[in-house]
């Protein structure tokens, strides 16, 4: 009956602290939503000094990094999750996405190409890819130009990329 009592207990609580987990990382994100990077930031450390390895929320806490403009923690902190859980598909393209943004395109593209392996159907990831290397012609058009090819190809492929960019 002890026993019987004790396996209640524990599944009780098991049952109360995983409500309470997916709360927090609920809490987080609406924060994060709603741009209070400070409290989700808050929030979100709170949650890492118990469970200092919890890849979802390591994964928020890049987001809020990011969001608070501190591009190189958040760059860090992907890279250390990245490294932890290889086998996750979103780490390795968020990664991507803020190195692009520092115009690290080789970079970017690596981390693009082991978020497809871990998920080759990762759409987001492909058309990051797709992105980034129109990025990486659009240099190359640029420096074209500047080096004196011929002006009017290279200036017709050079806005085809960049009017395809910013396409949303």
């Amino acid at each position: 009956m002890r026993h019987l009592l004790t396996l209640t207990w524990m599944g009780a609580l098991l049952a109360f602290s995983t409500h309470l987990r997916a709360d927090m990382y609920t809490d987080v994100d609406a924060l994060v939503r709603s741009g209070q990077w400070q409290k989700a930031q808050a929030l979100a450390n709170l949650r890492l000094q118990t469970a200092p390895t919890d890849p979802q929320m390591r994964l928020l806490q890049s987001h809020i990094q990011a969001g608070l403009g501190q591009t190189q923690a958040a760059i860090q902190t992907l890279k250390a999750l990245t490294q932890s859980f290889p086998e996750l598909a979103e780490p390795h393209n968020n990664l991507a996405v803020l190195l692009a943004q520092e115009n690290r395109h080789e970079e970017a593209i690596e981390s693009l190409q082991a978020a497809i392996k871990a998920r080759p159907d990762y759409a987001l990831a492909l058309e990051n890819l797709g992105d980034t290397h129109l990025a990486m012609a659009a240099q190359a058009y640029a420096q074209a130009l500047k080096s004196g090819a011929p002006a009017a190809r290279l200036q017709g492929k050079k806005l085809a990329t960049e009017q395809t960019l910013k396409t949303p």
